[in-house]
């Protein structure tokens, strides 16, 4: 369920404060690993990349419609990864990833 419904796109946001807004609307994020990555990492760019990683497929459903809603208020590009292709491919270390739990401590 959403929390913040508040207009938050007329402004540009840090990632930690977009970690801190999708932590707090997204209730099914912490079945998952969560993390952003890209260019909005160094406060350029026009989308926010986010990764999500994990294998609950009935809690993805209610993620993706978290996620959804979230995406009325902010330009997200998400991708989505089971556990075993995050570590295969290697993701999250070639591309920088940082957990949005760790943007939020920035």
């Amino acid at each position: 369920m959403v929390r913040n419904q508040s207009v938050i796109t007329s402004k540009i946001m840090s990632a930690s404060d977009v970690a801190k807004y999708l932590l707090d609307s997204c209730e099914h994020l912490q079945y998952f690993e969560c993390l952003m990555f890209g260019s909005s990492l160094l406060g350029v760019g026009s989308d926010y990349d986010i990764l999500i990683i994990g294998s609950d497929q009935e809690a993805l459903a209610r993620l993706k419609n978290e996620l959804k809603v979230a995406g009325k208020e902010l330009p997200l590009d998400i991708l989505y990864m089971l556990p075993e292709e995050a570590y295969e491919t290697e993701f999250v270390v070639k591309e920088k990833c940082i957990s949005l739990v760790d943007l939020i401590r920035l």
